[in-house]
């Protein structure tokens, strides 16, 4: 039995046996959504979703952080939930969902949320789940259990940029390094550097060269600041990359009505931006995301300087 069959078995089960998940599935049908047009011409999409207030406004600080106990370690998770089994990693039904299938996919061993050592799983992931999107939240980008490493997936045609990218109307191929193809994106208010191959081996030594890159402009990190998307598809892992420079911006700290409750992860990356407050679901312009974005993120020039620093490398070679 396949591991895709077995999770969408699981969230069959779920949602009929445990009680949380299957009230908040089910609200996804109250939440409003509403789109934007941003100054280069994408789109993206606003979401009112109050559950998802855990997330956005997740205390991370390490005193926080060390008070409460891990709710992604087996021993503390509510006893109605299940899940399944692959390799060092439990696919889990997330009962706050934002997607019409959200999983959430922790370590089986309680160890910090830093990628490098497990983009590979990422990959294989996808390669076993075609029907979802995996994606990662750094652990001062969105991540709301930085102490315990996880992915999280939600289904496919969900986020705006995975038909932007085929659209080939943003993104452009920047070069080939070890059969893998770079992409660098126009006119799409964040900088994001996309890589797609056949070959799982050549996006992971990829990687691991682009993330050597940011760990030395961000030194003082634990790990540099990132978002991470990947699917398979038609053959092809796709994998687009956040690069960050700020972990919330400035109206998520304002007081009154110029607080922006939003603090961008992955999936705002990809285009749908998570409000669990009413008030900023009505407010919130296009201005304001682009203001977001542009605090948050690494901008697009400087993104193509590190994939043009990528392909010459992989010319030296």
């Amino acid at each position: 039995m396949d591991i895709l069959y077995k999770v969408n078995e699981l969230i069959e089960s779920q949602l009929t046996n445990w009680d949380l998940a299957a009230i908040n599935f089910k609200g996804l049908n109250l939440v409003k959504t509403r789109s934007l047009i941003l100054s280069g011409g994408s789109e993206v999409k606003i979401q009112f979703n109050p559950e998802r207030i855990r997330s956005s406004a997740a205390k991370v600080d390490a005193r926080s952080i060390q008070e409460r106990p891990c709710f992604l370690c087996e021993q503390n998770r509510p006893e109605q939930q299940r899940g399944v089994d692959f390799e060092d990693y439990t696919i889990l039904v997330n009962p706050f969902p934002i997607f019409n299938k959200h999983l959430t996919i922790p370590h089986k061993k309680h160890t910090l949320q830093l990628i490098q050592p497990y983009f590979k799983s990422m990959l294989d992931l996808a390669y076993e789940l075609p029907e979802y999107t995996l994606f990662y939240n750094g652990p001062k980008c969105g991540a709301s259990a930085p102490d315990h490493f996880h992915f999280q997936a939600g289904n496919k045609g969900f986020m705006p940029i995975e038909e932007d990218f085929k659209s080939g109307r943003f993104a452009k191929l920047s070069g080939l390094s070890n059969d893998v193809a770079i992409y660098t994106w126009k006119n799409y208010n964040r900088g994001v550097i996309t890589l797609m191959s056949s070959e799982s081996a050549a996006i992971v030594s990829l990687f691991n060269e682009l993330y050597d890159l940011l760990v030395q402009s961000q030194k003082d990190e634990v790990e540099p600041m990132l978002n991470v998307l990947s699917y398979f598809e038609e053959g092809e892992y796709v994998v687009h990359v956040f690069p960050r420079i700020l972990h919330r911006p400035a109206s998520y700290f304002k007081e009154g009505t110029e607080q922006i409750l939003i603090s961008p992860a992955s999936v705002d990356m990809g285009g749908v931006f998570i409000t669990p407050r009413q008030e900023d679901y009505e407010k919130l312009t296009a201005n304001d995301v682009e203001e977001i974005l542009n605090q948050v993120c690494l901008d697009s020039q400087k993104c193509e300087e590190l994939i043009q620093t990528l392909i010459e490398k992989s010319i030296q070679k």
